[in-house]
């Protein structure tokens, strides 16, 4: 029988090149009339109810527009792009909005920083910088199955910052490592064995990964929405002081939830110091750190640091430096071009982002937002800024189980709890940051299956 460490020496190819697992786009056709049927349904109703004071019939039929887009996020007809288009082109086509403001949400500089930095992260895995990282850290600290996961999550934590899909990170470079050292110590998915090394693997990886994705701005994709969403409301949430409030319970959460998980679902195999051996002859393979690699981790650092420093820079704007690093790699010839144009989540990501800024921004615009707002004030009348936050922030991280998209989760009601919550007494900025941490958080309680594929 082979040994674990030849075992993985033959599951992984000589050159890594990590691919996120294939999901299919195709949804089953049945009842995909109700799909379609469901978010019309509800556009309708609210379109042809009477606008209540204090919003105007254009701000009410926008609703309508915004709530079936949500709508159709959710129960997904067509892919989340697709259904974007969509509550674009009716915006203008109904004459609800122009379509100059129906396009403006292209123009927000916030999306194109999401944009740069998915591209930063087809740079890592296309460099094979990613897999080295991973490598390094199992050589270091792999020789028992606690230590693989700290490793796997201290990957995961380095690329957060370029990685704005938690697929990316956790499908595209994790998981083919974290696969192959499971199957060699013959703990499989299907036959019984996952509890050896396997299930307790990804069940760790999976939860590094969504307290990574609360870390950073550009962490998850749908984090730049909530610092539009934050920022209709004069809150100013800039790549810094976002990490530097989430750097310490993100480092803490990161140490205690694999040594929980460890006591809580511990693995059968406790020791794995063939995963030692094999992480240093698969670093040995890759040989010396190329130039391309070099090249993406030298813009990484400068982009990274240009990001944290740039209050003390003339608030340098995050999304002009991505921008510039995106410039550099496509020049160095780390990325090319057709790089760019197959990185179908990014230009995915800039439809559906600037769909739901535009509509968002003109419901508050329209008093839409601010209506609703004082509606939900009365549920938390009466209580401390501190329970009603409280309150507040268990409701909106429990109701994720109504979403089948962490984006049409924070499209529909980041926004209106956060206005809640300052008219309570909340400090605002505690109340933009605890509920932007909540916004990649709350995907803790789903099932690895629905929620790494969620965006």
């Amino acid at each position: 029988m082979a040994t674990p460490a030849k075992k993985l020496s033959t599951l992984m190819p000589k050159e890594f090149a990590p691919t996120v697992p294939s999901v299919s786009e195709e949804k089953p056709k049945r009842y995909l009339w109700l799909r379609y049927l469901i978010p019309i349904a509800v556009g309708l109703a609210i379109w042809f109810s009477p606008a209540p004071a204090g919003v105007s019939a254009k701000g009410w039929q926008l609703l309508a527009i915004f709530v079936g887009t949500i709508v159709g996020i959710i129960s997904q007809p067509l892919p989340m792009g697709a259904v974007a288009i969509t509550g674009i082109a009716l915006c203008a086509v109904t004459g609800t909005l122009s379509i100059g403001d129906s396009l403006s949400g292209f123009a927000d500089g916030t999306i194109w920083l999401i944009v740069a930095a998915f591209m930063f992260a087809r740079g890592f895995i296309k460099t094979g910088l990613g897999s080295r990282i991973a490598y390094l850290f199992i050589a270091a600290f792999g020789k028992r199955s606690l230590g693989l996961g700290y490793s796997l999550a201290a990957t995961d934590l380095v690329l957060s910052p370029a990685m704005p899909s938690n697929t990316a990170r956790a499908g595209g470079v994790v998981y083919p490592v974290l696969r192959s050292i499971a199957s060699a110590y013959g703990s499989e998915p299907d036959d019984g064995t996952a509890r050896k090394l396997g299930a307790f693997l990804v069940k760790n990886s999976f939860q590094a990964t969504i307290i990574t994705s609360a870390m950073f701005m550009t962490a998850m994709a749908a984090n730049p929405l909530v610092v539009k969403l934050a920022g209709d409301q004069g809150l100013n949430l800039t790549w810094g002081s976002w990490a530097l409030a989430g750097l310490v319970p993100g480092l803490v959460s990161l140490a205690l939830v694999p040594w929980i998980l460890y006591k809580v679902y511990p693995p059968e195999i406790k020791e794995t110091p063939d995963a030692v051996k094999f992480a240093k002859d698969r670093l040995r393979e890759l040989g010396l750190v190329k130039r391309a690699e070099w090249t993406m981790l030298g813009v990484f650092i400068v982009v990274l640091a240009l990001w944290i420093f740039a209050p003390l820079l003339g608030n340098l704007n995050a999304t002009t430096t991505a921008l510039t690093g995106l410039a550099i790699l496509l020049i160095a010839g780390v990325l090319t071009w057709d790089d760019v144009e197959k990185e179908r989540k990014a230009w995915d990501t800039l439809i559906w982002f600037a769909a739901l800024v535009m509509m968002a921004g003109f419901l508050g615009k329209l008093g839409v937002v601010p209506w609703f707002s004082k509606q939900m004030a009365g549920s938390v009348s009466g209580l401390d800024w501190i329970t009603a936050h409280m309150l507040l922030l268990l409701v909106y991280f429990y109701a994720h189980y109504l979403f089948a998209s962490m984006t049409a989760h924070i499209a529909a009601m980041y926004a209106p709890f956060l206005i809640v919550s300052i008219a309570a007494g909340t400090p605002p900025m505690f109340a933009a940051l605890t509920l932007a941490f909540a916004s990649s958080l709350h995907s803790s309680t789903g099932s690895l299956k629905g929620e790494i594929c969620c965006l």
